[in-house]
């Protein structure tokens, strides 16, 4: 009786490993759009901080 409850412990305890949640795998598509939106961003937060610095240096010539 042992046995078999051990047995079938083992069994559910190695489905469980082998079966566990897996990440899902972006498509190319979905990760070269990622990557592009990405960029934008960093490219919009660079523009913004070119515009802090301007508005920085035009406030200390007036």
């Amino acid at each position: 009786m042992k046995k078999i409850f051990l047995t079938l412990a083992l069994i559910c305890s190695l489905t469980a490993f082998t079966s566990s949640c897996k990440e899902k795998k972006d498509t190319p598509a979905e990760q070269v759009k990622e990557a592009a939106d990405d960029a934008g961003d960093k490219i919009e937060e660079g523009a913004e901080e070119v515009e802090d610095e301007i508005d920085d240096m035009t406030d200390d010539n007036n």
